[in-house]
């Protein structure tokens, strides 16, 4: 199909894009990689006045470490993500993530930032950076704010965003000595997006949990932190009887979505299998 006409604008700086959104924010729309918008414009399910596209901007590109923090910009690319040596060096979470998403063409193209502001439910880096207790940085007519990951997904396609706001950058705290970090998921075979997905981190002090963390993706309308599970084993080993109950406890109090690829009941099931496994990894 053939979208509804629409002005364009290559967008040369931050601000720019600000003011844009400023002026017209509901009928406007962002376009980096693309891989959600573009079909949506030529089904007409999207049909803005005005398209930005922000692809070029330098400043919501790249990874930036320091000792205390490591920040994401917003354009990084899965792939990008993916090759990073120092990256994968401090988080390996991160170029194993990056791994599972899609395909080359995909991860070529697509950036962690649009994954993240789209909020598909079964996308797979809203998991990965509510695990890692990340921050999301927003920029937007009053200046930037910061949100918490895990209160920045609402609901499905949903999140805290304002229309005239745009999603800067990821920032995450680095971890603590003998934090180590997992992401599994069951991967749709024809999309590749998670039918569940869970993001551990866990760090064992003297063989009881001192601090643990969960993300998980695709059960539920939008992606959330497993906090009960987490309060759960905290002070605890991690043997299998605790796990056990830590994944059953994920897995009941999670309000599972239900459609054409799964059941309700079946990716409750899958909670309890991949955090079980997600578990006796980080165990060892």
């Amino acid at each position: 199909m053939i979208p509804a006409a629409f002005d364009y604008v290559r967008a040369s700086s931050l601000a720019q894009v600000i003011d844009l959104l400023h002026d017209d924010p509901d009928g406007t729309k962002l376009v980096a990689g693309g891989h959600t918008l573009l079909p949506a414009l030529k089904l007409r399910l999207a049909s803005p006045a005005l398209l930005i596209d922000i692809g070029s901007l330098t400043e919501l590109k790249g990874i930036e470490i320091s000792e205390t923090s490591i920040k994401i910009g917003a354009l990084t690319t899965h792939t990008e993500l993916l090759a990073s040596e120092l990256l994968s060096k401090e988080l390996p979470v991160f170029s194993q993530a990056a791994s599972l998403i899609a395909d080359p063409q995909v991860r070529n193209r697509g950036t962690i930032g649009g994954s993240l502001a789209n909020a598909d439910p079964a996308a797979d880096w809203p998991a990965v950076v509510v695990a890692l207790q990340a921050e999301i940085e927003i920029a937007g007519t009053n200046g930037l704010r910061r949100v918490a990951a895990k209160d920045f997904f609402v609901d499905i396609f949903s999140t805290v965003l304002e229309p005239n706001e745009i999603l800067a950058s990821i920032h995450i705290p680095q971890p603590k000595a003998g934090m180590r970090f997992i992401y599994r998921k069951i991967r749709h075979p024809a999309s590749g997006f998670a039918v569940v997905g869970i993001a551990v981190g866990v760090r064992l002090q003297q063989g009881v949990v001192a601090d643990i963390s969960i993300g998980v993706t695709g059960a539920a309308s939008h992606a959330f932190a497993g906090q009960q599970a987490a309060d759960f084993l905290t002070g605890r080993t991690l043997s299998r009887q605790n796990i056990d109950q830590a994944a059953k406890l994920l897995s009941e109090t999670t309000e599972c979505l239900s459609d054409r690829y799964a059941s309700a009941e079946y990716r409750a099931n899958l909670i309890r299998i991949e955090t079980t496994r997600a578990l006796l990894a980080l165990s060892s």
